[in-house]
């Protein structure tokens, strides 16, 4: 096995020469630019410039540490830094920087709020591998996994910029190449009518049953749905809370299929769907459970797509709150063919599932990174213990046993 040594973070460090380079004012940042601009911001690339005298190009690479932040970041090609809060850290020799990069990250480095965190940073003990190579072979391993990471991540911002895209076109256009009409809310299919939220369904506002009787809630299994649960634009996969069947029995009982929408509070219009056979809500939600002629799932859709109405048509007050009355009197345009609702639905439920299946490998993902970060800079596993085949595009990797 091999031989692991720690030292401070501060004694692993060396001067890393920047006089006379400037730094970048944020109000210089542009969009473009001949370099990156590094700061402590969670964006690896803040903005670009096409100031030379602010270039860092030597030595590389360089670890940027956000002082008030905490982040780090691993840079490998000349940039510019951000005017405020940055740390600029080199390892010694002995210490390969990919691995001094992780190392950092896998270390306890508790929020002082906006205060500096470098001095603390320094007083840290590091571990490291004596062995230059399976230092390389440890970063190596992390660097692969936080990409099949980050394209995770990606593919669902483009997936979710495509479902942004498709609900616009959906629902301007519909599916029958109909000729469009200008409405107060936008253009519109020609066949599409105007109609009232309560035209959709029944309207439910929720009700919270008495906390003191636990009969209502201990050992509940029935999903007591609060604005926190609502995923916007998703069915509601999970609850914090639950009810039993008497606390069902006191509440307002909702089918699955039913549309959700937040009436009150800082996330008002925020739109979910009920998945489970049985659910309630809180009294910060307005339902609608879909009527005859309505597709349930095309609601749901329509509903998040036209959120704006509730968000606009909310009492200008330090809370922003929609009664159930001024609710119902909303008005939108749909379908009434309730075969192109189907269809619509179809196109944007398929999508959805798309982006949940990502979503939990992401989540897959975003475990497996942290896992190994800890495990393999303790020691606790080595670099040869991994199955490294798993490690592609389509597989997560796993410990061996």
């Amino acid at each position: 096995m091999e031989t692991w040594a720690s030292t401070s973070v501060a004694d692993c460090l060396v001067p890393v020469p920047v006089a006379g380079k400037s730094k970048v004012q944020s109000r210089d940042y542009k969009a473009a630019g001949r370099f990156p601009i590094i700061d402590q911001g969670q964006e690896q690339i803040a903005g670009w410039t096409d100031d030379e005298n602010a270039v860092i190009d030597a030595p590389l690479p360089l670890v940027v540490f956000g002082d008030h932040t905490r982040v780090f970041k691993f840079v490998d090609t000349p940039f510019a830094r951000g005017a405020d809060g940055t740390q600029l850290l080199r390892p010694k020799p002995e210490i390969d920087p990919l691995f001094f990069f992780y190392a950092c990250r896998s270390i306890d480095l508790p929020a002082r709020g906006y205060n500096r965190h470098f001095t603390v940073l320094k007083e840290k003990e590091l571990f490291y591998p004596t062995d230059g190579n399976e230092q390389k072979a440890i970063a190596g391993v992390l660097r692969q996994t936080e990409s099949a990471l980050q394209k995770q991540f990606e593919l669902l911002k483009t997936l979710q910029e495509l479902k942004r895209a498709a609900m616009r076109e959906l629902f301007t256009r519909g599916l029958r190449g109909e000729p469009q009409k200008e409405t107060e809310i936008g253009p519109v299919p020609e066949s599409w009518v105007e109609v009232a939220f309560s035209d959709l369904g029944e309207i439910v506002t929720g009700t919270t049953p008495p906390t003191k009787e636990r009969t209502y809630y201990d050992d509940g299994t029935i999903p007591f749905i609060s604005p926190g649960d609502i995923d916007h634009g998703f069915p509601i996969a999970s609850t914090q809370k639950h009810i039993t069947e008497p606390g069902l029995a006191v509440s307002r009982a909702l089918p699955a299929g039913t549309t959700c929408v937040v009436c009150i509070g800082s996330t008002i219009g925020k739109v979910g769907r009920t998945t489970a056979p049985a659910s309630a809500t809180n009294q910060q939600i307005n339902a609608i459970i879909p009527g005859a002629g309505y597709d349930q799932n095309y609601v749901s859709h329509l509903l998040t797509y036209r959120s704006d109405i509730v968000r606009n048509s909310a009492s200008p007050s330090p809370v922003p709150i929609l009664s159930k009355g001024a609710f119902e009197k909303l008005v939108l345009f749909t379908s009434r063919d309730f075969d192109e609702q189907a269809q619509i639905a179809t196109i944007l439920d398929a999508l959805d599932r798309k982006i949940a299946l990502h979503r939990k490998k992401r989540a897959v993902l975003e475990e497996l990174f942290q896992s190994l970060l800890h495990k393999l800079m303790t020691g606790e596993i080595r670099v040869a213990d991994l199955d490294l085949s798993a490690l592609d595009p389509h597989r997560a990797p796993h410990v061996v046993a």
